[in-house]
């Protein structure tokens, strides 16, 4: 009813009142309003999982391929060895559905309750389609939206507040967070600076909406444009698109000043988990597990480990195993974690990460679900296979008919006789 309606009907101050610049009056204000839904209260982490590599280069398979120590490489950056793609079909794409794969099949949720799919990574598929979508499309989350995030190393941290962020606003049920990287295929392998450093793998976690105090509790997120040239890789957007000097000059592989991302990396780390402790009411006293990006040994010990004081025994370290995976390493650190038993329902937990942009990030974590996963049994396993293979088959089923109808609309254009003006009928 329109405002003159009320008027005319003697209910014209009434609706002032109530419904002037569309608020409502105290009065009604105060009545429930039974039929609003309320947004979650909080963003649990129900499951987990990493996929990486087979193939693994040792630092004295790098002695063959570069002027380079194993030594040397130990004592600078802690890694010995590191996980790399060695066949086509290892991509992003299909790292990042296998580790999604594992984390539904943790939380036991079936694929179609998924509300959306968030993929950090620095190494995508494509510019696009997203690499989030072929994750969507591969495990056949037919009610899932699907983006990219482009956040470097603090890709994680990033995705899991946005998830975060849309389970509290009452968005989304169910959110996969995905971290994917094939760095290796953007290292320039004569270069002991940068290939020393990367490795491939993906790990993901599952969010979800709970009334069960706890999980994702607060977030802090950062960024320094002005240090954007100290780790990248120059050519391939629009700033360089790609040609054969770009090439021949090798700017399409990673670049980094190493000493600058260092001094950067050891401030930020320990500010970042500061500042997050403090928004979430947690002193570092009590926190239980830190799980740092695994960039490099070094960085963590003079962030972590010097600057806040944190017992060496809480904070996981695993960078010695797969080396930097950008945005993969937090979440596979915190499954290995959870193996080995570091994890338990209580523990208030601290994600921090730093990465190209310049950025950073960090998430505090109260965990509050059950480490311990009952065993699978082989009708479960038969029904998930099934899942996948259904979705495989519904995806292969879609591309055969856009290419029916990619062949037939030209076809049936072509053979529609053309109208001259003069044979068109008058409008009447």
């Amino acid at each position: 009813m329109t405002a003159q309606a009320h008027e005319e009907n003697g209910t014209g101050s009434d609706y002032a009142a109530t419904h002037l610049n569309g608020h409502y009056s105290e009065a009604e204000a105060e009545q429930p309003m039974l039929d609003k839904v309320q947004p979650p209260c909080y963003a649990q982490i129900i499951g987990w999982g990493y996929e990486v590599p087979d193939r693994v280069v040792t630092n004295h398979d790098l002695e063959q391929v570069v002027d380079t120590q194993d030594e040397w490489i130990r004592t600078r950056t802690g890694i010995q060895e590191r996980r790399v793609v060695a066949v086509s079909e290892e991509t992003t794409a299909s790292l990042g559905t296998q580790a999604a794969r594992k984390a539904l099949e943790v939380a036991d949720l079936h694929p179609a309750r998924v509300d959306l799919v968030i993929c950090a990574t620095s190494s995508p598929e494509h510019f696009f389609p997203a690499t989030a979508s072929i994750i969507q499309d591969n495990l056949g989350l037919i009610n899932a939206g699907a983006f990219d995030l482009s956040a470097a190393c603090s890709g994680f941290v990033y995705a899991l507040s946005v998830a975060r962020a849309q389970i509290l606003a009452g968005d989304a049920e169910y959110v996969l967070v995905v971290g994917s990287e094939t760095l290796s295929r953007w290292v320039d392998w004569t270069d002991r600076t940068t290939c020393v450093l990367f490795g491939d793998g993906a790990g993901a976690v599952l969010l979800a909406a709970s009334d069960v105090p706890g999980g994702v509790t607060a977030s802090v997120l950062g960024s320094d444009g002005s240090g954007a040239e100290l780790l990248t890789i120059p050519a391939g957007g629009s700033a360089a698109p790609a040609s054969l000097e770009t090439v021949s000059s090798g700017a399409h592989y990673i670049q980094m000043d190493g000493r600058a991302v260092f001094r950067f990396a050891t401030r930020i780390m320990a500010d970042a988990t500061r500042r997050v402790l403090d928004k979430a009411g947690v002193s570092i006293s009590e926190v239980d597990l830190v799980v740092p990006h695994q960039a490099n040994k070094r960085i963590i010990q003079h962030s972590v480990l010097r600057q806040l004081k944190i017992p060496e025994d809480k904070v996981y370290v695993n960078v010695h195993k797969y080396g930097n995976t950008s945005t993969a390493s937090i979440p596979i650190a915190l499954c290995e974690a959870i193996e080995e038993g570091k994890v338990a329902p209580g523990d208030n937990l601290v994600f921090v990460g730093f990465g190209a942009g310049l950025t950073w990030g960090a998430c505090s974590v109260k965990w509050s679900v059950p480490i311990e996963q009952p065993e699978s049994t082989w009708w479960k396993n038969t029904q998930r296979q099934a899942t996948y293979q259904a979705a495989a088959a519904r995806s292969m089923w879609k591309r055969a008919v856009r290419r029916i109808y990619s062949q037939v609309e030209p076809r049936a254009m072509a053979r529609r006789p053309v109208r001259r003006p003069e044979e068109e009928q008058p409008t009447p």
